[in-house]
């Protein structure tokens, strides 16, 4: 529940994710919140988008 709480803040935010075994970090905004999927989608100042599964989901500050 805290995970969403975060979420649906308007400002920049980062997100430490496990993928593939190793601890990733995305800065940026929210670019799509996709519950159904349980995927997040980050776009970065470069207009990169960054796709994360919720579960992989380790810290959001």
């Amino acid at each position: 529940m805290m995970i969403l709480k975060e979420l649906t803040k308007n400002r920049p935010i980062t997100i430490s994710y496990y993928k593939d075994g190793l601890l990733n970090t995305c800065k940026g905004h929210i670019y799509n919140l996709d519950l159904q999927q349980q995927s997040l989608s980050v776009k970065d100042g470069h207009q990169q988008i960054c796709s994360i599964r919720l579960a992989s989901i380790k810290e959001i500050g």
